[in-house]
């Protein structure tokens, strides 16, 4: 795969119908995408069973100050592991970085950064991944499932999460109430 090919820095939407729930209007910011698989985050459902301040406790950060927001569900692979999806003017060892997207940080120094004031303008917090294998999305490509838009900061970091997946094929020019669950065979 070459990166022309590459999704890194895109918006992955559902289609309607697509087959899998857990999946069902997901709006996956996509970090890596390569010969390796690809790795992103689902940015439009909330975890209604744990806060931002409860992870801090958890881990041992202050939280004094910190914001109590909601936490995302970002995806169904390893949804006790943590990432900060944050604006690129935090970085540090580990931050990886989408020019055409944000950055993400799984390491606990983004999130006693954000706990202390000192963290990026912007950020996400998220519990859990969306994972492919090596030409797994590839095939999901081909087949009913996903639609790859452009990136856009915008829509993830001002549009609340429940709004996402509209926002992001809006953006696109498509209105999604029109979108069929079904693709048709020739």
């Amino acid at each position: 795969m070459n990166e022309a090919d590459s999704l890194a820095g895109r918006l992955l939407l559902a289609l309607p119908g697509m087959g899998d729930p857990r999946f069902a209007r997901a709006t996956i910011a996509m970090f890596v995408h390569n010969a390796q698989g690809a790795f992103g985050l689902d940015l439009g459902s909330l975890r209604s069973d744990v806060r931002f301040r409860d992870v801090l406790e958890e881990l041992d950060i202050e939280s004094a100050d910190a914001p109590d927001c909601p936490v995302l569900h970002g995806g169904p692979v390893e949804t006790g592991r943590g990432f900060v999806i944050h604006s690129r003017d935090w970085m540090s060892e580990g931050t990886l970085e989408v020019p055409a997207l944000a950055a993400v940080t799984a390491s606990p120094a983004v999130l006693t950064a954000i706990a202390n004031g000192t963290g990026p303008r912007q950020w996400l917090f998220a519990l859990g991944y969306a994972g492919w294998g090596p030409g797994q999305l590839d095939d999901e490509m081909h087949r009913h499932g996903w639609h790859a838009a452009a990136g856009n900061s915008q829509i993830l970091f001002e549009t609340p999460p429940e709004q996402r997946w509209e926002a992001a094929w809006r953006a696109e020019g498509i209105d999604p109430s029109l979108l069929a669950s079904e693709t048709g065979h020739a």
